[in-house]
């Protein structure tokens, strides 16, 4: 069982805290595309393992053209073992959206839409210098319901400093309105590369307040499992047989392949991480030179990469998965380290099973920094 997950490195505009690698040049599109179909070829002979899921990122997938989404889904199931049922995700931006587009990506089998709605406030979605209006962002849900897509998940975005906690209930309230099975929410962050951070430096912008994202984050929580979601992953919430595989595997250490500039991708033991450039990335597989670098991943690297990605999960860590596949030195750092976390409510046992509580939810990264052997 492994997955396939295709970075498309285009966007047509370029959002304020966006630092995912991307560009909003299409000069080099024709040959990223050419580039990652011989990609997948080279990495075809090597790869055995089933595919179950397939992941077109970004960037922004739905600027790819219908016939060369064809192509790369033609190479894939061509070269590898695609199982029938294979959950096969596009992400794609509401401007993108329309009818004949969303019927030839179901006749390509997309089974799955990751739509980036961010926000249904017009000032809002210009503040993060989105593509398209609030009112797009429930039209193109309807589009796709419309087109019999039923597995659909949208994006949110919470703590903006251009919001308020009445408008996130709103902006809550709306995605349930529109009765998708799905639902990721992310908090703003600050990143080095982007205009938003510029843009707070100079004092044109105040910071997001953690406060407010963390009441944000938990009136999110409170009222989508009161409208019958499973909160499954700290982001990520779905209704009862909805969850995303592609990404539940991430989170289970299942393996994958990275196609694309900027994709990185995992074999069990060895990391590897594309070069972040467009022309680079066409130049050297024209040549045939290396594209990318690698990272074989140490004992203490897999139980770092466990604890990231385990805590993030409702089931959280557990203590007997770390005792197999560590030993007892890790079974005891885990339940030692824990300790300072648990004391101040963040972190509780269930069973074996180290979790996070609701409090804890949203101090995640810190206290997975604190869990990991340095």
């Amino acid at each position: 069982m492994s997955g396939i997950y295709l970075h498309i490195p285009f966007c047509r505009r370029a959002c304020h805290y966006c630092d995912f690698h991307f560009s909003t040049s299409f000069k080099t599109y024709d040959g990223v595309v050419e580039s990652i179909l011989k990609e997948l070829e080279h990495w075809s002979a090597a790869w055995h393992a089933p595919i179950q899921t397939i992941y077109f990122g970004g960037g922004t997938p739905s600027t790819l053209t219908k016939e060369d989404l064809g192509k790369i889904l033609s190479v894939i199931r061509e070269k590898f073992e695609v199982e029938p049922a294979a959950e096969i995700t596009l992400e794609a931006n509401p401007e993108d959206i329309h009818p004949s587009l969303l019927q030839a990506w179901k006749e390509l089998g997309v089974n799955r839409l990751s739509m980036g709605v961010q926000s249904f406030f017009e000032d809002e979605l210009l503040w993060m210098n989105r593509n398209h209006s609030a009112e797009k962002s429930k039209t193109s849900v309807k589009q796709a319901q419309d087109a019999g897509f039923e597995n659909i998940t949208i994006d949110l975005m919470y703590g903006l400093p251009v919001s308020s906690s009445t408008r996130w209930q709103e902006n809550v309230e709306s995605a349930i309105a529109l009765n998708v099975p799905h639902l990721s929410a992310y908090a703003l962050t600050v990143e080095e590369r982007t205009a938003l951070y510029h843009q707070i430096k100079k004092g044109e912008l105040r910071e997001p307040s953690e406060e407010e994202a963390h009441d944000q984050f938990i009136f999110l929580r409170r009222a989508l499992l009161n409208a019958g979601f499973e909160h499954y992953e700290i982001s990520n919430f779905a209704k009862p047989g909805w969850r995303s595989v592609h990404n539940g595997n991430y989170w289970n250490g299942v393996p994958y392949l990275g196609i694309g500039p900027g994709a990185h991708g995992y074999d069990g033991d060895v990391r590897r991480m594309n070069i972040a450039n467009n022309a680079q990335y066409v130049n050297l597989i024209k040549r045939e030179e290396s594209w990318f670098e690698t990272e074989l991943l140490s004992v203490q690297d897999r139980f770092n990469e466990l604890t990231m990605t385990h805590l993030r999960k409702a089931e959280g860590i557990s203590l007997e998965e770390v005792q197999v596949r560590f030993g007892d030195d890790y079974k005891k750092h885990l339940m030692e380290s824990a300790q300072s976390a648990i004391d101040k409510g963040w972190l509780e046992w269930k069973g074996d099973r180290l979790t996070l509580t609701e409090d804890g939810i949203f101090f995640a990264d810190g206290i997975t920094v604190d869990l990991m052997e340095a």
